[in-house]
């Protein structure tokens, strides 16, 4: 994968309004429709437990008024009989209350205090249930969300790929989904829980003391405003933070995959410089955010306490007017702090929706993507393949380039020929097997398989009847066994054994100790380049496919090493229509024809003697290898005892 472009469409959607990216953070949390249930009982915990908060302060009020009372009770009886009464009427007690709180005072407290106790218990419970049911709710959504990301990125096509880098996908498929995940689990919990809890107490408060509460009122567009300036604001940097992270990421993932390469070169030093740099200006936009974050939380907290202030001034008038209580007073404040802690969270809640709309976006671009290579809507099923492959006038140019990689390039190949590509870098030749299993689709003309034309096809009964055995060998951590059985992770032991006795590789196999269960390390570490290369060749063989692709399958390995492929690939290419890549003609002079290519032309075509005579470009190409290899030549035929026979054969044919 390449990786010298930038995700595809970043920089142009990075330039949209951040508004519109909360558009992306409502799809992911359309996620939760898939788990009703759990998120029905998660929210209906969520209103429990604020219910029962909401209680409390009521409950505060009535053990106060009942202090009071009590305490107004025992004066009382040192108080005249008449002046009593006065004082009864205008306290609103009648004498059955009077007489219950002279015989027990204490009564209304306690059922107060029993009370507060069983929605103590009862919020803590549905507090925990809430919590739980969130994180396992938006853990189930990050779980679906990761697995449509890979489902969506190993379906994209090959050019989705050419143009994106590998680090910046890792990112999206784990620290973009985590942001995501954080926000649902918590912050819309939070912001659920902050806009019930400020609704419940302002509607109290207004039925409690409703001129108060309207000293309150002017503060909450001030923090909404706040609200969404901040998050206009910060959603841009969360966005930047990802893109650097991705930077970041993507210098990592190049240094591991090519370490080898970094300490040949001496190139330490140069690559720790690299990511440091990568580092510190990740750094630096983390920085930018926590600096507008740390303004935010100060602000929202003084609009908080200007609205505190403003009330403690008017609730003090009217207690000393004698229009409002101790009790009442008391529980105001406690209804008031429910309306101040909501807008103190707003802070907390705009960093994570921020950063979740942020990364949304950035998941949603991939879920949206384009898949250039597409299924038709009536794809039908490839039936058994025979092996005829027509290229009909095809043209072909990448992501809409106006420069063309192929130009009317046609032939035909029949049924169990060897087809050899030859020509310089860049004259086409591995576009030209990748439009066969279509990798890529035609810009013009039309690939015909068995005369069917390959989009008309389903990809994966196409792909499953062709065999590829590419340049750069990619080998997957597990064992031996697991990489020949790749493409058939249900074939037995005696396929996958004939598979690589056919590729010329039981016998090494053999040589390990522990066979076929024998772990290959990370890429195929463990193992030499021949050696990786006829497992290769063993897994595409497993298919048993009718068409077989080998790009430039012997560039990394010796030429004794490359003798014996051959003649493992001698047989196995037998009734098999092939196409082989090779730079070396040896490789290629058996063909049963031979597609001279140079920038993007067929030049010319037939097999290795009609093309000595008549293709000036193979002839120099053939003459020049001669040069460069008989100083070689000797030793190659020494080690490999069929190697004479092999040329001799190449000589008459």
């Amino acid at each position: 994968m390449t990786t010298t472009v930038g995700v595809q469409g970043g920089q142009a959607k990075g330039q949209e309004r951040p508004r519109a990216s909360f558009s992306y953070l409502l799809r992911a949390i359309r996620y939760l429709n898939r788990y009703r249930r759990t998120a029905v009982l998660a929210y209906l915990s969520l209103f429990i437990s604020i219910g029962a908060q909401l209680m409390v302060p009521q409950l505060v009020q009535n053990i106060l008024d009942a202090v009071t009372r009590g305490l107004i009770a025992a004066r009382l009886q040192q108080v005249p009989e008449a002046l009593r009464a006065v004082v009864l009427q205008a306290m609103e007690i009648g004498a059955e209350e009077y007489a219950r709180l002279q015989e027990n005072p204490e009564s209304a407290i306690y059922w107060a205090v029993g009370f507060i106790l069983v929605f103590a218990v009862a919020r803590g419970f549905f507090a925990f249930a809430q919590a739980f049911l969130g994180q396992k709710l938006s853990q189930d959504v990050a779980f679906d969300m990761r697995n449509d990301l890979f489902a969506k990125i190993q379906r994209l096509s090959f050019s989705y790929h050419d143009r994106n880098r590998t680090g910046q996908l890792m990112v999206r498929a784990t620290d973009d989904v985590e942001k995501v995940r954080v926000f649902l689990g918590q912050g819309l919990l939070l912001s659920l829980q902050a806009v019930v809890l400020l609704t419940g107490a302002l509607i109290i408060l207004s039925m409690t003391n409703l001129s108060l509460t309207l000293v309150v009122l002017p503060v909450l567009p001030v923090a909404l405003g706040l609200f969404m300036l901040f998050g206009v604001i910060s959603q841009p940097l969360f966005t930047e933070v990802q893109k650097r992270l991705s930077t970041l990421n993507t210098i990592l993932q190049e240094n591991l995959a090519g370490i080898r390469v970094v300490k040949a070169f001496v190139q330490e030093r140069r690559e720790q410089e690299r990511f440091a740099s990568a580092a510190d200006r990740l750094m630096q936009q983390q920085i930018k955010v926590a600096r507008i974050f740390s303004f935010l939380f100060p602000v929202i907290f003084l609009v908080a306490n200007l609205g505190q202030v403003g009330v403690l001034y008017f609730g003090g008038r009217q207690i000393l007017g004698g229009t409002l209580t101790i009790g009442e007073w008391q529980k105001f404040s406690l209804y008031l702090i429910y309306v101040f802690f909501p807008i103190g969270q707003l802070g907390f809640i705009i960093s994570q929706m921020s950063a979740a709309a942020a990364s949304a976006r950035r998941i949603f671009e991939i879920l949206d993507a384009e898949n250039e290579v597409k299924e038709k809507p009536d794809a039908i099923e490839m039936p058994p393949i025979q092996g005829h492959v027509v290229f009909d006038h095809v043209s072909f140019r990448y992501f809409s380039s106006t420069d063309y990689v192929l130009r009317d390039i046609s032939f035909e190949a029949q049924p169990g020929e060897t087809v050899a590509l030859l020509g310089g870098t860049g004259s086409g030749k591995t576009t030209i097997i990748n439009l066969i299993p279509r990798f890529y689709d035609v810009t013009e003309g039309a690939v015909l398989i068995d005369g069917i034309d390959v989009r008309d096809v389903t990809l994966e009964s196409l792909r499953r009847q062709i065999g590829i055995v590419l340049q750069e060998t990619n080998l997957f951590t597990g064992t031996i066994r697991d990489n020949i059985a790749f493409g058939r992770p249900d074939a037995t032991d005696e396929e996958i054994i004939a598979a690589a006795k056919a590729a010329a590789a039981h016998d090494f196999i053999m040589e390990f100790p522990d066979g076929y269960n024998t772990r290959v390390g990370e890429r195929g570490a463990t193992l030499s380049g021949g050696q990786k290369q006829r497992i290769a060749i063993a897994r595409a063989l497993l298919m048993d496919p009718r068409i077989l692709i080998l790009d430039d399958f012997t560039s990394n390995v010796d030429m004794a090493t490359e003798a014996q492929i051959l003649r493992a690939l001698d047989k196995l290419m037998e009734g098999r229509t092939s196409f082989v890549i090779a730079q070396r003609i040896s490789t290629v002079r058996r063909a049963d024809q031979i597609l001279v290519l140079d920038r993007g032309r067929l030049m010319a075509r037939g097999r290795h003697q009609e093309l000595i005579e008549s293709s000036p470009i193979y002839a120099e190409i053939y003459h020049s290898q001669l040069v460069e290899d008989s100083p070689t030549q000797a030793a190659p035929q020494a080690s490999t005892p069929d190697a004479p026979a092999l040329e001799t054969q190449d000589e008459t044919r």
